[in-house]
């Protein structure tokens, strides 16, 4: 099938969403599918870098003065409330100018289906529409909201812009029918489906959003350790959602009971001075460690090295890096909230609800202390989560999902 991959955003770099369309370009072009990839310019470094020569198959959409001056606009707005707000118009911005790749290669014969997978949100509009070829949309994630009791993480003021915008979804996706149109849509879980602002839509299909790819998430040795220290690791963008202040206070309490745990932190973002800054406070300097970026090979090579990765996150719609440590045997410490809750169960993992808020980081603390005093519990728990993300999440068999969705689509176009 001639493939047409559509995600302004694509980046090895970022993770979270913008890596999916990664994972479909490289495994679809693995399996010899003719995709090509849309992305913005800015990322033409990255996407080198993390492709090779497959970058030949990479169109850019050009960075322009109305790019910039949405960005400009961006930079003198607050980032909470208002981001969600600028990344719709930048992706206006971005869709008006890849229309005409997107045309030019329709024209040329080189598509029989069109993928977009980013935005991942499901009130998102998508102005993907009118090429004479079928478009896929999704999966689709999203739809959540802070836990009750954490309202300071997202005060009054940013509640209300995103209600409204919520409101206005169905008016925008009615104006912008890209979603309405689409062939198919995917959505990761129920509460995705009922995120969507319209009902009638004839297939909406539930896929879940993460998988594994095991090339590079597999055990190359033995991640089970004789003595030394407990050993957790966090991967992801240091941003308050991610509720990295309340992942040290546990680590600090956890310390305080006698047992030497350790934590080392993969990602950079806006709250790495603070999370700095708190981690002294708390006298965790030698016990804390903040390794920035690192490439997903290296990350992955440390992992292994870990006895359990913790993410209690208060707004985790997927949490793919989840899946990731439980294909590397560890166990999981997670909010039961959210994406990380689609994922694991009692077998391979300590799902800790963050409500009530007062004695959060203490039942994580706990979550803490009962893998680091059981080492055998921990090792059985990771190594039901290995099988499981198997069994269930494994990128090949995704793609597998994703090419049956393009073949009907495109069976059906051709009727």
């Amino acid at each position: 099938m001639k493939i047409l991959i559509v995600a302004q955003n694509a980046s090895a770099r970022f993770g979270g969403e913008s890596f999916l369309p990664l994972k479909y370009f490289q495994i679809l072009r693995r399996r010899g599918h003719a995709v090509q990839l849309i992305a913005h310019s800015r990322n033409l470094e990255d996407l080198s870098e993390a492709l090779g020569a497959d970058i030949d198959s990479v169109h850019f959409i050009p960075d322009t003065r109305w790019h910039r001056a949405v960005w400009g606009i961006g930079r003198r707005l607050p980032k909470r409330g208002f981001a969600p707000l600028i990344e719709i118009l930048m992706g206006f911005v971005n869709e008006h100018f890849q229309k005409r790749i997107i045309h030019s290669l329709v024209q040329a014969g080189e598509v029989d289906v069109i993928h977009q997978p980013i935005p991942v949100s499901p009130r998102a509009p998508s102005a993907i529409h009118g090429f004479g070829v079928p478009v896929v949309i999704g999966p689709m994630n999203g739809n959540m909201s802070y836990p009750e009791g954490y309202e300071d993480y997202e005060p009054a003021w940013e509640r209300r812009i995103v209600g409204v915008s919520r409101l206005l979804s169905g008016l925008a996706n009615r104006l912008v029918p890209g979603k309405r149109r689409a062939a198919a849509l995917l959505v990761a879980n129920r509460r995705t489906r009922d995120g969507l602002p319209f009902r009638d839509h004839p297939r909406v299909t539930e896929m879940v959003e993460n998988g594994v790819d095991f090339a590079v998430w597999q055990r190359r040795g033995s991640a089970q350790k004789e003595s030394g220290p407990f050993r957790l690791v966090f991967v992801g963008r240091l941003v308050d959602l991610k509720a990295m202040d309340i992942t040290l206070d546990a680590v600090a309490r956890a310390r305080e009971e006698g047992v030497d745990v350790q934590l080392d932190i993969f990602g950079d973002g806006p709250e790495l001075g603070n999370l700095s800054a708190l981690s002294e406070k708390l006298g965790l300097e030698t016990a804390v460690n903040f390794y920035g970026f690192r490439p997903q090979a290296e990350v992955a090579q440390h992992m292994e090295t870990a006895d359990a990765l913790i993410l209690n996150s208060l707004r985790e719609c997927g949490g793919a890096v989840v899946l990731e440590a439980m294909s590397l045997g560890l166990p999981v410490i997670a909010s039961d909230w959210g994406g990380p809750a689609d994922y694991l169960d009692a077998s391979c993992g300590l799902l800790v609800h963050p409500v009530p808020r007062e004695d959060f980081a203490q039942r994580l603390s706990t979550a803490i202390l009962t893998l680091a005093r059981d080492p055998d519990y921990a090792r059985r728990m990771g190594e039901a989560g290995a099988a499981r993300v198997r069994a269930e999440f494994d990128w090949e068999g995704k793609v597998d999902k994703m090419i049956t969705v393009y073949e009907q689509v495109v069976a059906e176009s051709r009727q």
